[in-house]
């Protein structure tokens, strides 16, 4: 299986960690179709009872490549090589976002840089945040001419609520992770040297519940939230 990631499992506790540092942890349908089956692997192993989902390098997941829409001045165009490249990946996306949300585990985003589009929604599919101040999360695709939409603008919307959403995914508007901690978006913020030492604080602290209550306490919130399939 190529190194996009690295999954590691210690018992009851899962990690997916992006590892294309050199590419920034970007996305795209082989990339979405591995980080599918490490979900569906989490799903189907009823030992995992807290997976964490992290990156390496300067960014946690930059989500898809958008760097040659950045040398196309024709919107019409751009939008055209927008929609040729996505091909498959929006059902792709919708299904790992569904299942994300409905993961009877918990779930923690150990965001370690940059969160951008779909990796920022990445981030906010988790049950938890945990961010390493240096963090920053927004959404370009407008800015380059091109719409967010389907299921990682879905749960940005229902995550930030639709003003927030709009002046984040229609103004592009940039957040650093203290700003997000202080609107209650992330959960704890630390030095980038403690992130993984934090992150693994809480998930051991959700190992120690009892696992029934925890998971479907979990169900009971979401409930009001994620609403039908995202595909």
């Amino acid at each position: 299986m190529p190194d996009n990631f690295r999954y590691e499992q210690n018992g009851p506790l899962a990690t997916i960690t992006f590892n294309r540092p050199e590419r920034r942890n970007f996305v795209n349908l082989e990339v979405l179709g591995e980080l599918e089956n490490y979900i569906f692997q989490v799903r189907e192993n009823r030992e995992i009872r807290v997976l964490i989902v992290t990156g390496t390098g300067p960014a946690f997941c930059a989500g898809a490549d958008m760097s040659k829409l950045k040398e196309v001045t024709d919107p019409a165009e751009r939008v055209s090589i927008f929609a040729s490249r996505s091909g498959q990946a929006p059902r792709v996306i919708g299904r790992i976002f569904d299942t994300i949300l409905r993961l009877d585990c918990m779930t923690i985003g150990a965001v370690n840089g940059f969160a951008v589009g779909g990796g920022w929604a990445l981030a906010a599919a988790m049950d938890f945040i945990v961010a390493a101040e240096t963090a920053e999360f927004w959404v370009p695709e407008v800015e380059l001419g091109v719409p967010f939409r389907g299921g990682p603008a879905e749960v940005l919307a229902k995550r930030l609520g639709p003003w927030r959403a709009k002046e984040a995914m229609i103004l592009c508007r940039h957040y650093e992770a203290r700003e997000l901690f202080n609107m209650g978006l992330v959960n704890e913020v630390t030095a980038p040297e403690e992130l993984m030492n934090a992150t693994l604080r809480l998930a051991n602290r959700l190992l120690a519940l009892p696992a029934k209550a925890s998971t479907r306490t979990k169900h009971s919130i979401d409930g009001v939230f994620i609403g039908p399939r995202l595909y």
